[in-house]
């Protein structure tokens, strides 16, 4: 029992040590993606979408209301429902896309300011308590 005390106590050591040797620095990312012109060009672009989405709701509504035979009725709003889903599924697909696209260009970015600066590790601003070096104005350059 000894023994297994004092290799872990050996192991922990070892691993503060790795820990307490390595060149840390930080990144605020939601300060980098806020900053990302990626990032406001896609809200920008959602912010279209919906626009566009609701214009073709009041189309559908109007339509729809104009119908008077029940039957017609029904029968157009659920062509205009599945339409609506399809078109709002594709909207949703597409953004998602696009913003793993752009997450994964941040951390490509993040990476290679760390290997060009020496960093041995890069946390979120939010885990930091005290030390480590502040990079996120430096990936906020270098994200486009």
């Amino acid at each position: 029992m000894k023994i297994k005390f004092i290799l872990l106590v050996c192991a922990l050591a070892l691993t503060l040590n790795t820990v307490l040797a390595a060149n840390v620095a930080y990144v605020d990312v939601q300060k980098v993606v806020t900053s990302s012109a990626q990032v406001q060009a896609l809200k920008k672009e959602q912010q279209l979408k919906a626009k566009d989405l609701m214009s073709f709701v009041e189309k559908a509504r109007k339509e729809v209301a104009a119908v008077k035979d029940p039957a017609k009725k029904k029968a157009l709003e659920d062509k205009y429902n599945k339409e609506l889903n399809t078109r709002k599924a594709k909207i949703d697909k597409d953004y998602a896309a696009k913003l793993n696209s752009v997450e994964t260009s941040i951390t490509n970015v993040i990476g290679q300011q760390a290997k060009l600066k020496g960093y041995d590790i890069v946390i979120s601003k939010g885990i930091v308590l005290y030390g480590g070096v502040d990079i996120t104005d430096d990936i906020i350059k270098l994200v486009k």
